[in-house]
């Protein structure tokens, strides 16, 4: 039975493809990485161009990949717009193409360096959506860089320079995105199974991914203290992250002791809690130093 298409339906269909959480915070991100390299609230025109940057490119990485994962989805998320016939294949690729026009453009009133770094970001995402995906841990690194990336191009949109703060962050990003990719791997099992991609957890096994897994988060958490230790941010940064480090904590616990598809997919909603609050931790502690 095809799906009615009326207008309402396709814009949350349209809405749906680009994952409005991962839009917002990615965009956020950048807002965040603007704010702890000034120490204080930037331009409206550095918060919007740097907003429209980094959320339609993450947009375009998320229609891109529906594209590419229809086989999968068909079988892991039968519902998602693509598989279900709302959306049509070609309607997707138009899309993802004008967001990803639109987020590179945004660039270039910022700099020549913001516009290297959205086009790289675009590379790699596109690279991951094509290739990263099949060849496992490799693809989990290319696609935490999309993710993490955000906060190095907030320093580069307001200072062309990245300190020790933006650094940590991106770090902390990167290294727990991975964790969270390791982890949906577990999830994502039977369906990746059948397109042969090579996750940690079919080709080592769900234990030995989820140890991988808890390595990543563990990693990111002991980095966490940098920035109050070299006194970027102060104890307001300290308090909230805290409750970050605990979080990625108890998650790590959690993968280790539970491997089940269902398992995983909680572990997975987590690990994006703990880095929204991370987000909120870097902004507090940006404004209030």
């Amino acid at each position: 039975m095809t799906p009615q298409k009326s207008p309402s339906s396709l814009l949350r269909a349209f809405l749906r493809m680009v994952r409005p959480v991962n839009f917002i915070m990615m965009g956020v991100a950048v807002i965040v990485g603007e704010v702890a390299i000034l120490g204080g609230i930037p331009s409206l025109s550095q918060m919007f161009y740097g907003f429209i940057v980094s959320s339609f490119l993450t947009a375009s990485s998320m229609v891109i990949n529906d594209i590419v994962d229809l086989d999968i989805d068909r079988i892991n998320a039968p519902d998602r717009p693509l598989p279900s016939g709302m959306i049509s294949k070609r309607s997707a690729l138009i899309f993802g193409g004008f967001l990803t026009i639109l987020g590179i453009a945004a660039a270039i009133p910022l700099s020549i360096y913001a516009v290297v770094i959205a086009v790289l970001t675009f590379i790699v995402s596109l690279s991951y959506n094509l290739y990263g995906k099949k060849i496992g841990l490799p693809g989990n690194m290319m696609v935490s860089f999309c993710v993490a990336v955000p906060f190095l191009f907030g320093g580069i949109a307001v200072a062309n320079t990245i300190d020790i703060t933006i650094a940590v962050f991106f770090l902390l990003a990167f290294l727990a995105n991975v964790g969270r990719e390791i982890t949906k791997g577990i999830a994502d099992m039977e369906g990746d199974r059948l397109k042969k991609i090579r996750t940690v957890a079919l080709v080592y096994g769900t234990k030995t991914a989820a140890w991988a897994a808890a390595l990543f988060y563990i990693t990111a958490v002991l980095i966490t203290p940098l920035p109050y230790i070299f006194g970027n941010l102060g104890l307001y940064y300290a308090m909230i992250v805290l409750v970050v480090d605990a979080g990625f904590v108890y998650s790590s616990f959690f993968i280790i002791r539970d491997q089940s598809k269902e398992a995983a997919l909680k572990v997975k909603t987590q690990a994006m809690l703990w880095m929204i609050l991370a987000l909120l931790a870097f902004f507090v502690g940006g404004i209030a130093r």
